[in-house]
């Protein structure tokens, strides 16, 4: 009870929440996006298995954080692999709602959850590991009152996603603006970022682009698929 009863323990735990309500909106976007083709027993499954396990991941991963965003081309890869996760979560829902739920299960969207939530956290963990000062239980009690807040604003998001259908299409493209990002903020890119400062909006505006021709391109490939067996 000392700690919590410690003001600098308190202020601190207060930064950790709110960047995560922050830095929380594309990751429920994510999840959403993910669980949407599921049936609703297993939607909340996948979000809360996908959400907590993220979670855990953000811990291990704050603490090598800082070493692995020196990696040269690491952020490059992340960044591409996010181009393909949001072209494949927009190709499910432009496929129809049978095909999507055949294909859809609860181990591929808890999968695709931790691999975007993954690569979307490598810049976010560093703002959490600055506000914990190398505080851990400070780090992890901050990370795990995040759960419930991706949890309700997925949640919110599937609703929305229902009504809202173009929300769809916002979604995967918010995936793809972030991965455009991380790929400009690579190791590799950086000096000409610097010296260029159009570069960042340049490749996340790119990177949104390329999601939705790319989810478009499996649609229609898809499509054609039928036409030539029949």
């Amino acid at each position: 009870m000392q700690t919590f009863q410690n003001p600098d323990f308190v202020v601190g735990l207060l930064k950790i929440i709110w960047i995560n309500i922050l830095l929380s909106g594309d990751n429920a976007v994510v999840i959403a996006l993910a669980a949407r083709g599921l049936p609703p027993d297993q939607q909340k499954k996948a979000i809360f298995f996908g959400s907590g396990a993220a979670v855990v991941l953000r811990i291990g991963l704050t603490i090598v954080a800082a070493w692995l965003l020196e990696l040269q081309g690491l952020q490059i890869i992340g960044g591409l692999l996010l181009l393909w996760i949001g072209a494949q979560l927009l190709a499910d829902e432009e496929e129809g709602e049978d095909e999507g739920q055949d294909q859809s299960n609860l181990m591929t969207a808890v999968r695709t959850i931790l691999i975007a939530d993954l690569v979307m956290s490598l810049d976010n963990v560093i703002g959490v590991a600055a506000a914990a000062k190398g505080d851990q239980l400070l780090l992890i009690i901050g990370l795990a009152i995040s759960i419930p807040l991706v949890i309700f604003g997925s949640s919110m998001m599937i609703k929305l996603m229902e009504r809202f259908p173009a929300i769809i299409t916002l979604g995967a493209a918010l995936i793809g603006w972030v991965g455009g990002e991380t790929v400009a903020s690579d190791v590799l890119l950086r000096d000409f970022a610097a010296e260029n400062h159009w570069f960042h909006m340049a490749a996340a505006t790119a990177g949104a682009v390329i999601v939705l021709a790319w989810g478009k391109l499996i649609e229609l490939k898809h499509q054609s698929k039928p036409a030539e067996e029949a």
